[in-house]
């Protein structure tokens, strides 16, 4: 566990860097920066399940000849996905907040469609919630 920790920690460091330096020339080439960003690491995800799920690799085994389980990787598992769908709820809500005021300012009636599109939003969160606290059921 202690050493998935130090593996993890200088890679949210240099993440964290690169955040830093994308937002410093603009937010819309940090947001596309870190869509690609996440999207490769989706597809690399998506490949290794796949590699697993055929066979094509056997997962690693315990020396009792189980399949180890750990449950610190499914509080991991929860974290990045709170984490990931707070992000993602975090930049939604910005931007439909922005146009909800603006629409509200002009027509004020449009209060009621305007907040239900911003609850959409973030439900996004919501979701991340769930997925945490499916795998947290599994640890």
């Amino acid at each position: 566990m202690i050493d998935s920790l130090l593996l993890s920690a200088p890679v949210a460091v240099a993440v964290a860097l690169v955040t830093m330096a994308w937002l410093r020339r603009g937010p819309h080439r940090a947001v596309r920066g870190l869509v690609t960003v996440d999207l490769a690491a989706g597809l690399g995800a998506l490949v290794a399940m796949a590699v697993l799920a055929l066979g094509i690799v056997a997962p690693a085994r315990a020396a009792g000849g189980a399949t180890a389980a750990d449950p610190g990787a499914a509080l991991i598992g929860a974290a990045i996905s709170i984490a990931g769908s707070t992000i993602g709820a975090a930049i939604a809500v910005a931007y439909t907040g922005a146009a909800a005021l603006a629409a509200i300012s002009e027509k004020p009636e449009l209060f009621g469609r305007a907040m239900v599109i911003v609850g959409l939003a973030e439900g996004i969160a919501i979701y991340g919630l769930v997925v945490a606290v499916i795998l947290i059921g599994r640890a």
